[in-house]
């Protein structure tokens, strides 16, 4: 069965974007040293952050995402970052016409949304953004890992990596912790 892994950039602070949904300083290590991680992708990081995130990216069966961070990326025009398959969670369809040859499913509730995306990755893993609809497949115990790429930023408020949790959760020791030039990659599992 796949892992279901909770994954996005941060600041020091625990925020994923501002309140204006502008990421900043946060995606400046994409771009800051001379690796590829992608054929193609334009994104040039670190050594260090090459060996962890590759291997990362190409472990990823599918994504989940929210439908705001659909709207907002246009959906990457049907190409996701990584993985084959990305599952919505929205009440509302795919928009008319838009890349219909795109692996792109649209579910109504998050438990529904991991459930397929397990289904379309296979043993691969599952890559949930963290946010709100991250949040909430946290707080509903779906999720196995939690990966944090720390950046050295202090946003004071914004979009919470966790979203609206309000209960404690405990997670174990990190088990991966690797310094790349300007961020931190941080690795845990989740405490059952």
């Amino acid at each position: 069965m796949s892992t279901v892994v909770m994954h996005n950039v941060v600041s020091v602070d625990g925020f994923i974007a501002d309140a204006d949904d502008q990421v900043g300083p946060l995606f400046e290590w994409y771009s800051n040293g001379d690796h590829e991680l992608a054929e193609g992708s334009g994104l040039k990081v670190s050594r260090v952050s090459a060996e962890y995130v590759r291997p990362m990216w190409a472990r990823i069966g599918s994504m989940v995402i929210g439908r705001h961070l659909f709207d907002i990326t246009n959906g990457w025009e049907g190409s996701p970052p990584a993985g084959e398959h990305v599952v919505v969670v929205s009440h509302r369809p795919k928009p008319d016409g838009w890349h219909p040859e795109a692996s792109y499913h649209f579910v109504g509730d998050v438990a529904q949304a991991i459930a397929k995306a397990r289904e379309l990755a296979g043993e691969r893993v599952v890559a949930v953004a963290a946010g709100d609809v991250g949040g909430q497949a946290f707080a509903l115990g779906l999720v196995d890992e939690v990966a944090m790429d720390v950046v050295p930023v202090v946003f004071g408020s914004g979009k919470r990596y966790f979203g609206s949790v309000d209960a404690r959760h405990l997670l174990e020791d990190p088990h991966t912790v690797i310094q790349g030039d300007r961020v931190l990659h941080l690795l845990y599992r989740v405490r059952r």
